[in-house]
């Protein structure tokens, strides 16, 4: 009795994981979870996730349904136990749902197939029944010349005055939704290392700093393992227009003192090392902080030279007795259309200029302002030059820091996914049989075919092989009865 207790007990556990309605329901619970999880930023400051549910439920509401999905776990949910749980059960689903359908699918692959009567070919899904006028011996050659063409292998049995032949295509294209099961629970398997063992976080870097730590949060720094130096940032603007075309920045990998790795990232083009990946996603600059202003100074037909000063710093243009003083910085400067006065129209760094005062001998001073995206106004009398290069070091590159160890995972089984999807909908077991009946002068061919899916191209496939043979023995259609 006890025994048959626990067998009963395992089989209710086995019907209950193995129900499809099962399937079902968690996946719904996955899809409606998931929705709110992408609505809700993971792992954000309380502010910002109450400014958006304040869109959604009204700002006296929002903080009331903040601590609510916070309780829940929406804040963080894909790292939530409860996720991690619907995740696990419906794993489970699918591998008992295949194990329990796996026998019957293997040995309808592995059963042999066999010879059919006429009788049992007449009650096959597909069936055609024709006559030639040829003898036996040529339509069996040129239906096993039409099979071997549409590149079917054929077995064949022979009785007095008839010839059965009869093959199979694509019996393994059945284990196609087993690879595709496998792919889903892969993806699980990956999406949960990746949750426990990686991390999504950002780090602020300005020019010249370097850091051996990145912050989940504020107050929740991470360990990198090496340090990370920002050499300079960039942002290339549209000619004539505020709008940013490009973000750069110089990054290099120190590991013990020593640089490893050095590369220029941009959006979509990030720097990889040791499984972490940074981004370029922002940038801005850093409030109260003195750089350097980079200059580019050249005497008329001589060479370029760089220098770097701070405001009030003087240089003089090689050979020439010509001296400037950085006396002014605007990040962002105009022209006021009403007034006629120059103002600073950005906190950031969108039109970059700086002022320079000019004494030059037998000549009064005079100041000019000289724009990094113009450098034509960096052009002196005498075919001088001073180009503004950078100001550096006040500008920080924002970055996104992701370790996911579990991506190749992922990667594996998208790819095993795209094969067993196309294997399921393309590919099928396809079976025929044809008794060819007759003597030297006339047959009869019964042709019989099954396949578990895309039956109607299945159809054309078997016309095109009756069209084949036919042509060859008589060159045109048989009859049909």
């Amino acid at each position: 009795m006890e025994d048959k207790e626990k067998k009963d007990i395992f089989e209710s556990i086995w019907k209950f994981f193995a129900s499809v309605r099962l399937a079902i329901v968690v996946l719904i619970v996955l899809a409606g979870s998931s929705i709110i999880g992408t609505i809700v930023e993971q792992k954000a400051e309380p502010a910002k996730n109450i400014t958006l549910l304040a869109k959604f439920f009204g700002d006296s509401a929002a903080p009331t349904v903040y601590n609510i999905f916070a309780k829940l776990g929406f804040m963080d949910m894909y790292g939530s136990w409860w996720f991690t749980t619907f995740l696990a059960v419906f794993s489970v689903n699918l591998i008992v749902c295949s194990i329990d359908r796996f026998p019957k699918t293997w040995r309808v692959i592995k059963k042999p197939q066999k010879p059919l009567s006429d009788s049992a070919i007449k009650s096959m899904p597909i069936r055609k029944d024709l006559t030639f006028r040829t003898g036996l011996d040529t339509a069996k050659e040129q239906f096993l010349k039409s099979l071997k063409a549409s590149r079917y292998r054929v077995n064949e049995s022979s009785e007095e005055n008839t010839v059965r032949l009869y093959t199979q295509k694509g019996r393994y294209a059945r284990l196609a939704v087993y690879v595709v099961h496998l792919s889903i629970l892969l993806i699980f398997a990956g999406a949960i290392i990746g949750v426990r063992y990686g991390f999504k976080g950002y780090l602020n870097l300005p020019e010249g700093r370097s850091s051996s730590v990145a912050y989940i949060s504020p107050t929740e720094p991470i360990e990198l393992g090496f340090v990370v130096k920002c050499n300079w940032y960039d942002t290339q603007y549209y000619v004539d227009s505020d709008t940013p075309r490009e973000f750069q920045s110089e990054l290099s990998i120190f590991e013990n003192g020593k640089e490893v790795l050095k590369k220029t990232i941009e959006v979509n083009d990030p720097l990889k090392y040791k499984g972490i990946t940074f981004f370029q996603s922002s940038y801005g600059m850093m409030p109260d902080t003195v750089g350097y202003f980079v200059l580019d100074i050249a005497p008329a037909g001589g060479p370029e030279k760089r220098v770097w000063l701070r405001l009030g710093d003087s240089f003089e243009i090689p050979g020439t007795g010509i001296t400037g003083m950085i006396n002014d910085f605007s990040t962002a400067l105009t022209r006021d259309r009403d007034t006629g006065k120059l103002n600073t129209y950005s906190k950031n760094m969108v039109n970059p200029a700086v002022a320079i005062e000019f004494a030059e001998p037998g000549r009064d001073t005079y100041t000019g302002w000289i724009l990094k995206r113009y450098p034509d106004t960096g052009f002196l009398p005498g075919g001088h030059s001073v180009k503004f290069a950078d100001y550096w070091g006040v500008e920080y590159t924002g970055l996104q820091v992701t370790k996911d160890p579990g991506v190749w995972l992922i990667y594996l089984a998208s790819t095993l996914m795209g094969v067993g999807l196309y294997i399921c909908f393309f590919i099928s077991h396809k079976k025929i049989w044809i008794n060819i009946t007759g003597n030297k002068k006339s047959v009869r061919v019964a042709i019989g075919g099954s396949t578990n899916r895309n039956r109607i191209n299945f159809e054309k496939e078997i016309d095109k092989i009756i069209s084949r043979a036919s042509e060859s023995i008589e060159g045109g259609q048989p009859s049909k009865k």
